[in-house]
C-alpha cells in the first residue's frame, strides 16, 4: 500500500500580476509528479515581509498529498517558481514574481543548507498561518501547539481575504 505524505505550501507573489501567479501556481501544482493538489485557502493580500518600498503580497497555502520525499519536491517547487519567472536575488525578502516555500511535510523536522522543516518563519507570519487556518482549523503544528490558539496571538489590520 503506497502512503501519501501531506505537505503545506505557502504561494506568495506581489510581481507580474500577483493574483494570475498564484492561481497559475496552483494549477500547475495539481500536476506535479505523484503529488496531486488537496485543497487551498482563499488569497489574501497584505503589505511584505521586508523592505516596505515594494507591492503588497497576495498569499495562498496550498496542501498537497505527495509521495515525493523532501527534497525531491523542493526542486519541483523551485522548477514552478522559475518557469513563472522567479529571479532569485541577493536582496531577503525582494519583491519576487512567486514565492513557494514548504511550510510542513508531515511532522517532520528536518534542517539542512537547501530545507528547514518546519519553515523557520512559519509560527510568526499572519500571512501564512491565516491561510492554513482556511484550509486546517483544527491542526496541530509540530511542536504541539494548536494552530486555533497561534493565530489568536495575531491582531491583523493589514491582511486581507480577497474575493477572487
Amino acid at each position: 500500500m503506497t502512503t501519501y505524505s501531506t505537505v503545506y505550501v505557502g504561494l506568495g507573489s506581489n510581481q507580474g500580476h500577483p493574483i494570475h501567479q498564484v492561481k497559475q501556481a496552483l494549477l500547475t501544482l495539481d500536476t506535479l509528479p505523484c503529488t496531486h493538489l488537496e485543497t487551498h485557502s482563499a488569497l489574501y493580500c497584505g503589505p511584505p515581509l521586508g523592505p516596505q518600498n515594494q507591492p503588497d503580497y497576495i498569499n495562498a497555502v496550498a496542501i498537497l498529498k505527495t509521495l515525493l520525499p523532501p527534497l525531491a519536491l523542493l526542486y519541483e517547487l523551485q522548477a514552478i517558481e522559475n518557469k513563472q519567472g522567479r529571479v532569485r536575488q541577493i536582496q531577503r525578502w525582494g519583491p519576487r514574481t512567486l514565492d513557494l516555500d514548504m511550510l510542513l511535510y508531515e511532522n517532520k523536522q528536518l534542517n539542512t543548507p537547501l530545507l528547514t522543516l518546519p519553515h523557520p518563519g512559519l509560527y510568526k507570519r499572519a500571512f501564512v498561518l491565516f491561510p492554513l487556518y482556511d484550509c486546517v482549523p483544527n491542526l496541530v503544528l509540530p511542536n504541539e501547539q494548536r494552530l486555533s490558539d497561534l493565530i489568536q496571538r495575531f491582531v491583523v489590520k493589514e491582511l486581507h481575504k480577497l474575493n477572487v
